[in-house]
């Protein structure tokens, strides 16, 4: 097995949609920049699920807390993101999905998920065939990086007849199948799969039919990039995170991308000569901690309309506090990276004892992010 990790450098800001979306948060925690502000000498980052929500609900006061990082007219006085290894959609769209439901506008520049760092890669596989895996939108997501030939592996997999000998069972294929028979002329391929190699197989988030895309991704990699012919040198292959578990609405926490990973590498050896080779992203790769800590810093640049001064000092902070919930991926992350990172635990997610965490303890354990948020400010003497 061959396992490595990168970082990537800072998404595009995000636009407001619709003229009455642009309007109501221009109302309401609007503005990212305030003319002649303090820099602000520490930031934040915030895991998503099971520290500022729980699916769609907003938990542990979690909109108040964040509401603390503005200024009476609606200005970021606080630099914060996202730093997130879920995923699915465009960093775009996810951070007016959290504008909507926060109720505060949030930047893409703030959001920083675990397919973030695929953006890297464009320039490698940018008018090469790729597969995009995972639930929500995972073409979308690559198209939107930049990446020209863009199949999802529902797509993909509709195109070779029987590739999963159980797509008859299942309800959901059947009626995505009868769809993509109804709106297209034939089911033409976009691309000419039947004898162009798939480059490169990304998972970009949850895979929502383990048993199909196991499979289908079992085939293009043994076989070169091209399902039923003889095996050829495997393509690279991607994971976004490597998440065992994470919280989600049910009481306990759900199997994640990891496990999924930790599927498809047993059965890919068990049937392979050679062992499966991939690249693995997201927390808690110190890598990714210290592109969150040059986002920050670019958001306090954005804030304050501050440069480097003429000697060449950068407007760097002092303390960065990692607030989530999974020690071995939000804590575990922060402490490899040390200073200026201090961590911070609460008990709305993955972990819910009552003591610190034995094997990876966190600077502070507080029951809420509100909790947090209220130790964070005190301590840097913020209102």
């Amino acid at each position: 097995m061959r396992f490595r990790s990168v970082f990537f450098r800072a998404a595009s800001r995000a636009k407001l949609g619709a003229p009455a979306q642009q309007q109501r948060f221009r109302r309401t925690y609007s503005h990212l920049r305030r003319p002649d502000s303090e820099r602000p000498s520490f930031g934040i980052a915030f895991d998503i699920d099971g520290v500022i929500l729980r699916g769609r609900t907003p938990i542990g006061g979690s909109p108040q807390a964040l509401r603390r990082l503005y200024d009476a007219d609606g200005f970021l006085k606080v630099p914060f993101l996202f730093l997130t290894n879920g995923g699915g959609v465009p960093e775009t769209k996810r951070a007016l999905e959290l504008s909507e439901l926060l109720k505060v506008q949030i930047s893409a520049l703030q959001v920083v998920q675990g397919h973030s760092p695929f953006r890297r890669l464009v320039s490698r596989f940018e008018n090469e065939l790729i597969v995009a895996i995972g639930k929500g939108e995972p073409a979308a997501v690559m198209l939107e990086y930049g990446f020209k030939k863009v199949l999802s592996i529902d797509d993909y997999a509709s195109y070779f007849n029987d590739i999963d000998p159980l797509s008859q069972y299942k309800s959901w294929g059947l009626k995505q199948s009868y769809e993509r028979n109804y709106n297209s002329e034939g089911l033409q391929p976009k691309y000419d799969v039947y004898s162009e190699r798939v480059k490169g197989a990304f998972v970009v988030s949850d895979p929502v039919d383990w048993g199909r895309d196991i499979q289908v991704l079992c085939d293009i990699l043994r076989c070169g990039g091209l399902p039923g012919k003889e095996n050829g040198h495997q393509p690279p292959l991607f994971f976004a995170a490597d998440d065992l578990e994470y919280q989600a609405v049910f009481p306990s926490e759900r199997l994640g991308m990891g496990a999924f990973r930790i599927a498809l590498e047993s059965i890919y050896n068990s049937i392979n000569s050679r062992p499966l080779e991939y690249t693995s992203f997201g927390k808690p790769n110190p890598f990714v901690f210290k592109n969150a800590e040059s986002i920050l810093t670019k958001l306090v640049t954005n804030m304050c309309q501050v440069k480097e001064t003429m000697k060449g000092e950068k407007c760097g902070l002092d303390t960065i506090y990692m607030i989530g919930d999974n020690p071995k991926v939000d804590i575990n992350g922060a402490n490899k990276v040390g200073h200026p990172w201090f961590s911070i635990l609460t008990r709305t997610g993955v972990f819910r004892d009552k003591n610190n965490h034995e094997q990876y303890p966190a600077d502070l354990v507080v029951d809420t992010v509100e909790e947090a948020i209220d130790f964070i400010l005190k301590k840097e003497c913020t209102s």
